[in-house]
């Protein structure tokens, strides 16, 4: 899903090509724009699904609930959703094969582990079951009241919770259906990859075993990985040719 101007049309199609490499099954690669320009003859365009907000709640940073309506563009069947930042390096067939209704990353699983979270328990369990909704799986159409809920009171909804994936993982975990990807299959570029610390100024990043999909959590953006940065003075980022060949399809 593409709109605005954030990302431009070059993520899109290196997206398409990596899936095209890690994805054996016979599959569509669809991308919901409302700006088609530049990108590849073999990625499918559809029009932005319609969130349906009511009159004067003008807030578009959830628009990714609208893929939980009943109609998604007329398609059908199980999807993979894909956020655009994000680097294919392995097969992705597993991501299709593992039981379940609906799988998502566990948010925890790209961070660090954070102590200072249990002097408020309650918010402890809660975020460490929130699923981040860079990599998840659904079944098209049978999810539609998450998208209720939302619609019921998006005013409320934005008011109670940070960003949309805390409250989609709201709504799964009280249906029964909140369910994540195994444990290093989605890896933290900057948690997973990079050597930590000062361990960071002796080895380069690799690319964990195991791991199917880079995800670019919090900072550094992949953007900005790419482009030589996102060095702190307690993280170097050194040698990246490999991401940057998985992201380029060299």
């Amino acid at each position: 899903m593409k709109w605005g101007n954030l990302y431009g049309p070059q993520y899109v199609n290196h997206l398409r090509a990596g899936v095209a490499r890690h994805l054996r099954r016979p599959h569509r690669f669809v991308c919901f724009t409302d700006d088609p320009s530049g990108l590849s003859g073999n990625v499918e365009t559809l029009p932005l699904p319609a969130l349906g907000l009511p009159d004067g709640h003008l807030d578009r940073r959830w628009q990714k609930l609208a893929v939980f309506g009943k109609d998604l563009g007329g398609l059908q069947g199980t999807a993979l959703f894909l956020d655009l930042d994000l680097v294919v390096v392995d097969a992705l067939e597993p991501f299709f094969e593992e039981p379940g209704r609906f799988l998502i990353i566990r948010d925890d699983d790209l961070f660090r582990h954070k102590p200072l979270r249990r002097l408020n328990p309650e918010r402890d369990r809660f975020l460490h079951s929130v699923g981040n909704s860079s990599v998840f799986r659904f079944e098209i159409g049978m999810h539609v009241d998450i998208l209720d809920a939302y619609l019921a009171d998006p005013a409320a909804a934005t008011a109670q919770y940070e960003i949309s994936q805390q409250f989609q993982s709201a709504q799964l975990a009280r249906l029964g259906l909140l369910q994540y990807w195994p444990q290093g299959w989605c890896v933290s570029f900057k948690n997973d990859c990079v050597p930590r610390h000062f361990k960071s100024y002796l080895a380069d990043p690799v690319i964990p075993a195991g791991a199917k999909i880079v995800v670019f959590a919090g900072t550094p953006k992949m953007s900005e990985v790419l482009a030589g940065g996102g060095h702190r003075w307690h993280r170097r980022i050194g040698n990246i040719d490999w991401l940057r060949r998985a992201w380029q399809g060299q």
